[in-house]
This record gives structure tokens, sequence and C-alpha cells, in this order.
């Protein structure tokens, strides 16, 4: 697993930032699945991920580890009366894979809210840069040819 000194408060690796996350899970695979919004706040440490969050089943914890190199989160999400096997991949778009609970399973993808809250600033920067100018076009108008006169 990826380490970092003790003294660090947090995961320095920008894939595994500590703090607000967001995302979903589905119980069937596909871009046509239904999405279960999820919201949580995940701490990144020494190769141990820890957390809490809500969803529309209810309020959780999240006990887990991760690993900087293979780039791997797996976590169990704790609800009162049952737990959720989560197994990812973490890239740039934050961490996606499978969950499964007794026989039943599924997909996830989760990501920094701090992302999400970049991207939505930039792309708003970008839009007050592009501005429409009015500006005078010429128009040439073409001398006139008499008639009878070759074209070639």
């Amino acid at each position: 697993m990826g380490k970092v000194e003790s003294n660090q408060p947090s995961e320095m690796h920008p894939l595994f930032p500590s703090g607000e996350w967001e995302g979903f899970y589905t119980y069937v695979m596909g871009p046509d699945a239904d999405k279960h919004r999820m919201q949580c706040m995940l701490t990144f440490k020494n190769g141990t991920v820890a957390g809490g969050g809500s969803d529309d089943i209810g309020s959780f914890t999240w006990k887990g580890s991760y690993d900087t190199e293979q780039l791997l989160c797996t976590m169990t999400k704790q609800y009162r009366t049952h737990s959720v096997f989560y197994q990812g991949q973490v890239d740039e778009n934050g961490i996606w894979g499978t969950w499964k609970v007794q026989r039943s399973n599924g997909g996830f993808h989760i990501w920094p809210k701090a992302n999400a809250q970049h991207e939505a600033m930039q792309a708003e920067e970008v839009l007050e840069e592009v501005e429409v100018k009015e500006q005078e076009v010429p128009v040439v108008v073409p001398e006139k040819k008499e008639l009878g006169s070759s074209l070639f």
C-alpha cells in the first residue's frame, strides 16, 4: 500500500484528496442504470480511508484501504443494519467499481466534490471569456464585367 509519513495530516497523492465526495451507486451495470446519489466525507491517510455519509438507504460510515501505486481502493460501507463491500479503481475521475452485499451487487462511482465545483467554475470562466463582439464586416462588391467578355 502507498504510505505517507505519519506526521502528514492526510494523503498527499492528488487522486486521494480528503474532504467531501459525492457520487452514486447502481443496482445494475450500464449507462441506463438508475443512479442512487450519495454524499460523504472521506479521509485518506497512511493507506487507510475512513469517513461517513448518507444516501437513499440512510447514514453510513466508511472504513477501508487504498493503494497509491496500484490505484486501488477497497472500503466497507457500514449502515446501522448491514455492511456493503466496495472495491474500485482510482483515476482522475474518482473511484469507480463494484459493490457487494449478501447476494446483491452493482456498480458505483464517487468523486471529490471539490473537483466537480472546480470544473464548474472553470466552465463558467471559459464562458465569460467567450464574448460575442459586434464588429463591422467589410462587404466586397466584385467589379462588373462587360457583357460578352470571357471569364477564361
